[in-house]
């Protein structure tokens, strides 16, 4: 069992640092040069959250901004999934919830988020980086944000310039919580009051509550 789960939160991990949120990653390890290919190996299936987590009790609430466009979730580890008109281009908010203890500390996570982009001034991604530690509503929350070229990881596209990236690791009941709003950087600073409010709405449980996206 203890393998299994290093496994999942290996793969979590992956998932947030290179937006990896297909069904399947390929599981084996590189093989040495020269070494013949290995029969019958077969992709590493990424495992939704079990039934019941991060529901009820166990989950967050939060209020959707207007103008948010809600879509369906690309994949189970995405909870709610957003797409954001705005000046610069359309943006995108996702919400990532990978299961009970799973999805990684909140400040590996950041460093993660930032290494996805190529800041302006010849800074590094972690100079270039800005967090800031929140309490809403009894939830503990780090701000993320960082501004560049986005070119994320393994074989994500061309890189982005003129991007940025707003984002938020929230210790919810039973795992951490990850939004993550990213998209031309004119359209993500529109939205800068939109994501603070949504942040500022964050509560466990309580599911259902009119006006509120219960996850």
């Amino acid at each position: 069992m203890r393998t299994k789960i290093g496994l999942a939160g290996a793969l979590a991990a992956l998932l947030l640092a290179g937006g990896l949120e297909a069904a399947a990653l390929a599981g084996d390890k590189p093989l040495p040069p020269g070494h013949p290919p290995v029969g019958g190996a077969r992709p590493f299936a990424i495992e939704p959250p079990p039934p019941g987590a991060g529901q009820g009790d166990k989950a967050l609430t939060w209020d959707v901004p207007a103008g948010w466009v809600a879509e369906k979730p690309a994949n189970p580890m995405r909870r709610a999934q957003y797409r954001i008109p705005g000046p610069g281009g359309e943006a995108q908010c996702v919400v990532f919830y990978f299961g009970p203890g799973l999805g990684g500390e909140p400040r590996a996570n950041a460093l993660r988020w930032a290494g996805q982009f190529r800041p302006a001034g010849g800074k590094t991604p972690e100079e270039a980086l800005k967090t800031e530690t929140r309490r809403v509503g009894g939830v503990e929350v780090l701000v993320v944000e960082i501004e560049g070229t986005y070119v994320g990881m393994m074989g994500g596209g061309p890189p982005k310039p003129g991007y940025m990236l707003l984002g938020a690791i929230a210790k919810g009941p039973d795992a951490n919580w990850f939004f993550k709003l990213t998209g031309p950087a004119e359209t993500v600073k529109a939205q800068r009051k939109a994501f603070d409010a949504l942040i500022a709405s964050l509560r466990p449980g309580r599911s259902g509550a009119r006006g509120r996206h219960p996850a």
